[in-house]
């Protein structure tokens, strides 16, 4: 792999790992509703994490991300129609989708190693 698609897949890990962050180890749908300032960080590593994998299908569209081009419209989503957003959607991603997106891009890394 290139050294861009390297970055990218680091940002992607990233912006993972500082939402994981922002929610702690008790991660209750009610806090990220009521919190503004975290529910617009939480979009904002959403909106890195779709253009990275973006930029990575554009470097290389034979690289295999699972759910690739629904990441990408979540970010274009987040973007471009920020007032149809909407919470328990983007929570049901950081919960469900993120670990398992987080697990395949460090085999990606791995086995690039």
């Amino acid at each position: 792999m290139s050294d861009l698609i390297n970055k990218w897949l680091y940002d992607i890990i990233e912006s993972i790992t500082s939402i994981d962050d922002y929610i702690g180890e008790k991660k209750y749908f009610e806090a990220y509703e009521k919190n503004k300032q975290l529910r617009r960080s939480i979009e904002r590593e959403i909106e890195i994490i779709g253009e990275a994998v973006n930029r990575i299908k554009k470097e290389n569209p034979d690289l295999q991300i699972k759910n690739s081009y629904q990441i990408i419209a979540t970010r274009n989503r987040v973007i471009h129609a920020y007032d149809a957003v909407n919470n328990a959607i983007i929570w049901g991603i950081v919960i469900n989708h993120l670990p398992l997106l987080k697990m395949e891009i460090q085999q990606l890394l791995e086995s690039n190693l």
